[in-house]
């Protein structure tokens, strides 16, 4: 493994996911030199982890500026991300940016290209689309590849959490303002499709979807509060919802690199409003020869089905689970590796892209992915709209 102590990040964002970032990169050996949030928040988090430098006010300009920052992880909320990756990029740093990479195509197509300005020799872009390394993803990934499964069928899954099924949840996410204007399939839904476009090789191309708000009014508090926490609901204020909370999309995908996964169908329920289920990513992967299933809430295992044959239980670190995925897996097997490995793995694979000088393989999203992940929700807000197939 090429070393990486050499290299050092600099966080933007203090909220949820902005600590599961440093805790990965804490893993990894990965120095943290900076951290950038409101000046309250920073400094918490900046003493909690041993970080030297804080940058209050969201002055991520300065943090910028510091010649002791390698890599931005930007983890702000989601109308600030394309700004951020631009600047970023023009100084001269590498970026993982949370998903999804900006509100509109028309911002992420400038963080194409700006990606694609730096040439070869440019900084490495990466979007947080952290499912693509589960073991258990990468493992699916090449069975399909191989062949291991025949010719792709069809695909069927779900994303469902229960976090926002209450009145009285709140979360910036919900202000299509602060996130965007497609929120469960937007913020869940499309880690689900990206993880799916992995595993074929292949990109949606064209959408039929349907989405629902079952809470139209919800309640806010007065002022901001980190995500999952818990607030008095009589000490909030009401206001309309202007976003969805469940929907069901089906997609057409394109041709395959491998053609194993060509003009596949697959369909998807999306739901942050499905009691009982906190983080329940469930895919199945049906073809010729056999399917593979699989759930994030038992990320270790999954159900290898046949027709003619017995099922099986495959079980990460041990035979058909192992050899495929020895660079993305670190514990033997019976030793679960779930959410937080992910996000270390992803972030392994893409330090280990820059150290190299970009020898590695880049199994990471790139910003041309996060551009056509945005994309994609346009299509699904449009057909939702005028109830008919829409073309990425």
């Amino acid at each position: 493994m090429t070393p990486l102590y050499h290299l050092r990040a600099g966080i933007i964002g203090t909220g949820f996911i902005g600590p599961v970032h440093i805790e990965a990169l804490k893993r990894l050996g990965v120095q943290i030199t900076a951290v950038c949030g409101s000046s309250k928040s920073a400094r918490k988090i900046a003493d909690l982890w041993g970080i030297p430098e804080v940058y209050g006010d969201y002055d991520h300009e300065a943090m910028y500026a510091s010649p002791n920052v390698d890599v931005v992880h930007i983890t702000s909320p989601n109308k600030a991300h394309v700004e951020q990756c631009l600047q970023a990029l023009e100084m001269g740093k590498h970026v993982i940016c949370e998903k999804p990479l900006g509100m509109t195509t028309s911002e992420t197509a400038k963080v194409v290209e700006a990606v694609k300005k730096g040439g070869k020799k440019g900084p490495v872009f990466a979007v947080n689309y952290m499912c693509r390394f589960f073991p258990a993803v990468l493992q699916m990934r090449a069975m399909v590849e191989r062949g291991d499964l025949g010719k792709i069928i069809h695909v069927q899954g779900q994303f469902f959490q229960d976090w926002l099924l209450h009145e009285s949840d709140y979360n910036w996410r919900v202000i299509a303002s602060e996130g965007g204007k497609l929120r469960a399939v937007g913020d869940i839904g499309t880690h689900w499709i990206d993880a799916v476009s992995f595993i074929l090789g292949a990109k949606a191309q064209s959408v039929f979807a349907h989405i629902e708000t079952f809470h139209k009014t919800r309640l806010r508090p007065k002022g901001e509060v980190q995500t999952f926490a818990k607030v008095d609901p009589k000490t909030m204020v009401p206001y309309k919802v202007d976003t969805e909370d469940f929907g069901s999309v089906l997609l057409k995908f394109g041709k395959a690199k491998h053609g194993n996964a060509d003009g596949v169908h697959a369909n998807a329920s999306i739901s942050q409003v499905a009691a009982g289920s906190k983080c329940s990513l469930g895919l199945g992967i049906y073809g010729t020869k056999g399917s593979v299933r699989w759930d994030l809430q038992q990320p270790n295992e999954i159900i290898l089905g046949r027709r003619d044959e017995p099922n099986q239980i495959l079980q990460r670190g041990t035979p058909g689970f192992m050899e495929d995925v020895a660079n993305f897996t670190d514990y033997p097997g019976g030793h679960p590796e779930g959410f937080n490995d992910a996000h270390k793995m992803h972030y392994r694979a893409v330090y280990e892209h820059i150290a190299s000088g970009k020898k590695t393989p880049a199994f990471f999203a790139t910003a041309a992915d996060g551009y056509h992940e945005v994309k994609l929700c346009e299509a699904i807000l449009q057909s939702s709209l005028t109830k008919t197939w829409v073309k990425v």
